[in-house]
Parts: C-alpha cells; structure tokens; sequence
C-alpha cells in the first residue's frame, strides 16, 4: 500500500501491525512511548511509518520553521590523551607533533575575525590536553567576553570538563560555576557516543563514563546552563543500545528540562580504527532521526548537523522530524570532514541556508543558542539573507 498520500490519521489506522498501529495511536494521542516500543519501531517500522508520524509531531511542534544560527568553531586543539576508536580527528599526546594547539591569542584571533559580523555563537571543542587546564580555558572565556559580551560562549563536552575538573580537584558543580563566572553560558552535546557500558568498553573505554556525562549536564542545569545531548549511532551497537541511550537522556530532561536539543550523530570510518566497520545508508539515517523525534518526546528540538549528513540529506531530514540545521559554521571544524564526511569544507552562508530550507518548503528562521528567535526569512527575498561579506 502507498501511504504518501494518506494522512497519518488514516496511516495509523491502515497500517496491518497491531503493535506499530497501538505505537502510531499513542502518538497521535500524545502519549509517550515506551522503551519496546522504540526498539520494535527500529526493528520493524518502515521508513515511511516514522517518517509520516515524526513529521507529524515536528510540524505540531514547530509548523513549518526550521532554525539555524550564525555561529563559528574553535577548536583549540587534536591532541588529545584519550584513544576513542571511532574517531579520526584526535593525536595522541604522544604524537602530538601531528596536530595543532591553539594558544589564548589564537583563539581570540579566531574571534576578531568576526567583529562587525552579525555571528551569535562561538563553539568551542576539542580534544583533551593536559597544558589546557581548566584555569586556561577560564583565561579564554574572559578574554572573548571582553572583547565581545555579546557573544554566546558554548564550549566543553563533558570528556573535556571532566578531566579539567579532576586535574583541578574541584567537583562539576564547582568548576562549572567558575567556567560560567568567566563568560560560559552553555554546553555543546558531544562525547555522549552510546551511553551503555557494553558498546562503550569497545569503542571509547578510558574516557567519561554515562553516569559522569549525565552528573555534568545535570550539574549545569542545576546552574541554569542549557545543553544539548548527542549519540553517536551506525557501528556496533544495536537498536535497542540507542534506545537505552534516549531514555536515559528522557529521564534526565524529565528530572531538569535543561536539553535544547538531541543531535544523532551518524559514525563514519574514514581513517579511524573502526574503519572496517560499515556505514549506515540514508534509509538508516533518516529512520534514526524520525524514532528520536518519536521517543524524544520532552526534547523542544531535533537537530541534523549538516556538515555530516551533507546538504541534501539535511534538506530530506526535514520531513522526518528535524526542525534544526545548525548554522552557518564558517570552514572553522575539522571533526567530520576528517573521518570523511561529505562536506569537506563544511561553511554555508546565511544565503546559501535559507535557500537550502526554502527549497523544500520550509520556513527558514535564524535563531540564537537558546532559541530566541532573531529572524523570519520565510517571507524575504533570499538574496537580502546575505547581509555581510565574511558570510554570504
């Protein structure tokens, strides 16, 4: 049966699988899902089932708009004492000759680049060197503070965080309250990877366990800092590890409401140690995005990292419950385009992404971090989008 036509309603109703139907009806009814249920949606629902019923809750959430922000990347350095198997982008400190270490000056450098321009966010992540303290870092947040106030400073995943904190002997609570003294005011989503043991032992055993990624999002909310949450899916975990990683992230936006946003990060192989592993296909991905937008029902936003996933994969993700792009990223993050990702020289202006979301109907709007809206482009000629040289 062809269901692109049918209004999800009639979907649901059409749709032979009793439990998929029960699952279909307690969306519809704005009830939550449970954890079988989302494995049994990865086992057994088709692309065009989740993908009609994600792009339903999407559009109750946010109708048409679709956000992205005008931010940039520092990332201070590669060199890195932890040894991830999925990742192409750090060297160990043994090797550190290999990569790069930004100083304080470098890294406001990077800021002064922007002065006159309309950017909202500076990104800061790396890999974890031990000369890049948390004193070091409280250094840099004060200095692009006072060069810019204005600027949103969101850096530090909790695999950096937690190692400043433990060189530092202070506890998350501590060292985040000195980290938002000095000008930081949220935290990215990154080194969540799969939170069960089982898959973590293998690809990422000697960094931050589940339970201190979670105590220091919790500990920033607790702070008034919002965060975002990520998992890295398509290697070796399987479909009910990524349901155990959302609902301990749906437990904790339970306890704090502190997330923005859940990003499912696709795994890619290029030049790591898990390169004999396969990619998952763009029927994956999208399926990935649309059960996250089902079981994640108390995250306000689903984001797709487009640098990632590519321009036109970004785009499809719009009609299977993604609501968020990221922003215009400058050429300015090495992450992905290492470990062979299709953008390899991930910028797009602020022209190019509200073309890029107008294409398939969607209403662009350029947000800040937190989501204050900035602007409405959805009704403006695309070529005013473009409002400055460094970005258009």
């Amino acid at each position: 049966m062809n269901y692109n036509n049918f209004p999800v309603e009639q979907l649901v109703l059409a749709t032979p699988h009793i439990d998929l139907r029960r699952i279909g009806e307690k969306v519809l009814e704005h009830e939550r899902i449970s954890f079988d249920d989302g494995v049994l949606l990865f086992e057994q629902g088709s692309l065009s089932y989740v993908g009609a019923l994600a792009n339903w809750v999407r559009e109750q959430k946010h109708g048409n708009k679709t956000y992205f922000n005008r931010n940039f990347h520092i990332e201070p350095t590669n060199i890195c004492v932890f040894s991830c198997n999925f990742c192409s982008y750090s060297r160990l400190y043994a090797h550190r000759e290999e990569g790069w270490e930004l100083s304080t000056k470098d890294m406001l450098d990077i800021v002064k680049r922007y002065d006159g321009q309309p950017v909202t966010e500076v990104h800061i992540v790396g890999g974890v060197h031990p000369k890049m303290d948390l004193n070091f870092f409280i250094n840099v947040i004060k200095e692009i503070k006072n060069h810019r106030p204005d600027l949103h400073v969101k850096g530090f995943t909790p695999v950096e965080l937690e190692y400043m904190f433990r060189k530092a002997k202070v506890s998350a609570d501590e060292g985040l309250q000195r980290l938002k003294e000095a000008g930081l005011q949220s935290l990215p989503g990154g080194g969540a990877e799969i939170f069960h043991p089982e898959i973590r032992r293998q690809i990422c055993d000697d960094k931050v366990d589940a339970e201190g990624w979670l105590h220091i999002h919790r500990a920033a909310h607790r702070l008034g800092m919002p965060t975002n949450a990520t998992m890295l899916y398509g290697h070796i975990e399987k479909f009910w590890h990524r349901v155990d990683h959302m609902e301990r992230l749906r437990q904790l936006q339970d306890e704090t409401s502190g997330f923005n946003t859940f990003i499912p990060l696709k795994f890619r192989n290029g030049d790591n140690a898990m390169s004999n592993v396969p990619e998952s296909n763009i029927v994956e991905d999208m399926r990935m995005y649309a059960i996250a937008r089902l079981y994640m029902d108390n995250f306000p936003h689903l984001k797709a990292y487009w640098p990632m996933l590519g321009r036109q994969n970004a785009q499809l993700a719009l009609s299977f419950g993604v609501n968020d792009i990221d922003g215009t990223i400058d050429d300015s993050t090495k992450i992905y385009s290492m470990a062979g990702s299709e953008e390899q020289k991930p910028t797009m202006s602020t022209k190019d992404l509200v073309t890029l979301i107008k294409q398939v109907k969607r209403e662009p709007v350029e947000r800040d971090t937190v989501y204050n809206v900035i602007k409405n482009y959805s009704t403006e000629d695309v070529a005013e989008a473009a409002v400055n040289p460094l970005l258009n």
